[in-house]
């Protein structure tokens, strides 16, 4: 019996043995403390003291400045312009992008890596090129614009060219997030759901959509986030115009550039408040379906 101990003490899975906690589980980094520690220093300084910095010097204006600076008819009509082409390009993805996740899970066909490369292409192109093609192509002298603006159809330099940038640049988003949920998903309770007799649409409302609802929460966040800050794609194409093309981000380095420091500041502040407390609403969504899915 003593020599069986001794062996198994020398043998290789005596330091695993050894490493797990009273709890069963294996602590593969330091100790909470630590980890805690390097993890809120990371976060304050990569986060926490920018934003610092950003409502400090908002807090150089008093009452009556700050709210002069934030609600100007030229900054509302920004707000109006940023967040509301958001939202639409955030919705629009939220339907193509699970499309393109479904076509890329579900079916093989010639070109599929070709396609599914080409999804990644608005990560790893610049805003800028973005924005510059877009331009290219929906100009008035453009590849497609000089056949639709004939017709009455102007998509650059208007409001519907930020929309349409900010799609580009949103549908990654919503496509990676889902198309792992979706190769994840049972199979079987579709195929189960069929022989009970349940049609394609109730299959999908059933048994699809509540799997990859959180998911698709999330795309949507993700996409909506990065639309409210979007700056390079959407300045070559939104045509920049007061009150009509103008985005908040826009209105910021314009301030900046004149040297009104606090201004700038007062207005990213507004955005931040407002791009918060909507991810917050989203995430109290994508907790309340889990809890629903969970039970």
């Amino acid at each position: 019996m003593s020599g069986a101990s001794s062996s198994a003490l020398s043998s290789p899975a005596a330091p695993f043995s050894r490493a797990v906690g009273a709890g069963g589980a294996k602590r593969v980094l330091p100790g909470f403390s630590m980890t805690l520690g390097f993890a809120v220093f990371y976060l304050c300084l990569i986060v926490l003291i920018p934003l610092s910095a950003l409502v400090f010097k908002t807090f150089t204006l008093n009452w009556d400045q700050f709210w002069v600076a934030v609600t100007a008819p030229r900054v509302l009509a920004s707000y109006r312009l940023t967040f509301g082409a958001s939202l639409l390009a955030a919705l629009v993805n939220l339907v193509f992008g699970l499309l393109v996740a479904w076509v890329l899970v579900r079916y093989k066909f010639p070109g599929k890596r070709i396609v599914d490369a080409l999804v990644d292409l608005p990560f790893a192109l610049p805003t800028a090129v973005a924005g510059i093609s877009l331009t290219a192509l929906l100009a008035g002298n453009g590849w497609v614009g000089q056949y639709l603006e004939p017709h009455g159809i102007k998509l650059a330099f208007t409001p519907a060219g930020v929309v349409i940038a900010l799609i580009f640049i949103g549908l990654p988003f919503v496509v990676r997030t889902v198309q792992p949920v979706l190769e994840d998903a049972e199979k079987e309770l579709e195929e189960a759901a069929t022989s009970l007799g349940a049609t394609r649409l109730q299959t999908f409302t059933k048994v699809i959509f509540p799997s990859i609802a959180p998911a698709l929460l999330t795309g949507f966040a993700m996409a909506f986030a990065r639309a409210i800050g979007e700056y390079g794609s959407v300045i070559f194409i939104a045509g920049n115009m007061p009150m009509i093309s103008e985005i908040t981000p826009l209105i910021i380095i314009g301030k900046l550039e004149q040297y009104d420091y606090a201004g700038a500041t007062a207005v990213a502040l507004v955005m931040l408040v407002i791009s918060f407390l909507l991810l917050l609403v989203i995430n109290g969504l994508q907790a309340w379906q889990r809890r629903r899915a969970g039970a």
